[in-house]
């Protein structure tokens, strides 16, 4: 079934009403769901209509419906790809086998961890996000933000849904208590320690959209590979959102240095903070800051739990088929690890690289968004180079927690970095100065004068369409 149902009070295209009893318990879930909305989600927007796109069809064409909606209206659901007769499972110890339509009793408690964890991430966004519709540089903006915000939404329902379709009384209460955490709550933080910043400003939002969705998509694109059917089936779909929330990052940070580059052009002599514009120096601290902190999102280097993840046929590479071999049985990962403070080369099993084969993937994919930024400092005459931290940087997970480097991935003892650690992250004062420029417009058409027009508007309207009424 491609074609969503929208008659039910749940849209969806899995014929949840001939499940009863699954859709009564999805039903009381979900005026949980909108007062978490209410009380977590954009703050003060959810009488305006806001100019939101809602899939119609799960197909890779044409499957979107834009329209003006009030976000608590919006009709979130439940989408999956099309089932496919022949699924099989494509990866590790399963190889050939049919894929599970149903969880294997086997690898419950890891099939539901993962489960848990990439649904936890969704609401959690969306509560660092909250705030700021208040200080949107456009109306454009705005909505590009609640779209955003929205989706996570119907990703965290992705979730919800497996959760108490295949988990009983378990996947009940995980999924209640995906309402109950708060992104940054000392007491009951989401479970990912970078979904727990503050985003608090819209440079970071740009970094957020353009390295931790990307982060979400290369676990996405692993899940979607899983031997259990119907996990692999919902985050197909959501890949397909995914695209967007990577646009608006990428696209707005290259905005950002595009007006700043036009300012250094028109005032050469001056500093650009003078003129109300971002320095590209301090755009690189806030680039590296999001960068080195989406990289512990994959977890350690060496890792048992990816090993068994991939051995059960859970969770697979990104883009498994690209592959020659599947079971990654007798193969090696060469890979750099950190020892009585010294670099060493090692060999390590290949399933237990599995993280860090995910991160090369995910690294490569970022470096392509770095050369876009600095095609803009070209054009415009800039001598300005953007780079992409090494991995080593900043990390508070894996291999380099608690150790020193700079963003070349060059050691460093602690009084260095004591020194010279505000040349490569944001300040207090690169944060208060950011967010002295973070002003919201609301005019059609115009933007804040830190960042330049889009080159086009949202599904063929023009830049100075009424996205949001306010």
């Amino acid at each position: 079934m491609s074609k969503i149902d929208y008659s039910q009070k749940i849209p969806n295209n899995v014929d949840l009403k001939s499940d009863k009893r699954l859709q009564r318990a999805l039903e009381r879930w979900q005026p949980g769901y909108i007062e978490w909305w209410k009380e977590a989600g954009p703050t003060d927007f959810n009488e305006n209509d806001i100019y939101l796109r809602t899939a119609v069809s799960v197909e890779r064409d044409g499957w979107a419906h834009f329209e003006h909606v009030k976000m608590p209206d919006y009709r979130w659901g439940i989408f999956l790809t099309p089932h496919e007769k022949e699924a099989m499972i494509g990866f590790g110890d399963h190889l050939g086998e049919p894929a599970w339509q149903q969880v294997p009793g086997e690898y419950r408690n890891w099939l539901r961890r993962l489960i848990v964890t990439q649904a936890d991430t969704e609401p959690a966004s969306v509560e660092q996000q909250r705030l700021l519709g208040h200080t949107a540089p456009s109306l454009y903006d705005m909505r590009n933000l609640f779209q955003v915000n929205a989706e996570e939404g119907r990703h965290l329902w992705a979730m919800v849904y497996l959760l108490h379709s295949y988990f009983g009384k378990d996947g009940r209460e995980e999924a209640d208590e995906l309402l109950d955490r708060r992104s940054g709550n000392p007491d009951h933080p989401r479970i990912l320690s970078t979904f727990n910043e503050p985003c608090e400003d819209w440079l970071s939002f740009f970094c957020f959209t353009m390295f931790t969705d990307r982060d979400g998509k290369y676990q996405l694109l692993s899940l979607a590979e899983s031997g259990f059917d119907p996990l692999a089936r919902s985050c197909r779909f959501i890949l397909t959102e995914e695209a967007h929330h990577m646009f608006v990052g990428q696209t707005g940070i290259a905005r950002v240095i595009r007006r700043t580059c036009e300012i250094m052009n028109e005032h050469p002599d001056s500093c650009p903070s003078e003129h109300g514009v971002i320095p590209l120096e301090l755009i690189q601290r806030y680039v590296y800051f999001w960068a080195a902190s989406s990289l512990d999102l994959f977890g350690a280097e060496v890792s048992s739990n990816s090993a068994n993840f991939f051995a059960a046929g859970l969770k697979g590479r990104a883009e498994e088929p690209k592959y020659e071999e599947h079971t990654a049985n007798d193969q090696i990962f060469e890979m750099e690890r950190w020892k009585d403070d010294r670099l060493v080369r090692e060999e390590i099993p290949m399933r237990n690289a599995m993280n860090e084969v995910l991160r090369e993937a995910y690294i490569a994919d970022n470096v392509k968004g770095i050369e876009y930024w600095n095609r803009e400092c070209a054009k415009a005459g800039i001598d300005f180079t953007f780079r992409y931290p090494h991995r080593r940087f900043n990390r508070s997970l894996g291999e380099f927690a608690g150790s020193r480097f700079d963003p070349e991935g060059t050691p460093l003892d602690e009084a260095t970095w004591a020194e010279r650690n505000t040349e490569w992250l944001p300040s207090e004062d690169d944060k208060a100065f950011v967010k002295s420029l973070m002003q919201q417009v609301t005019e059609p058409g115009r933007f804040a004068a830190w960042i330049a027009p889009p080159a086009r508007g949202i599904n063929s309207q023009s830049v100075d369409f009424e996205y949001v009424k306010l």
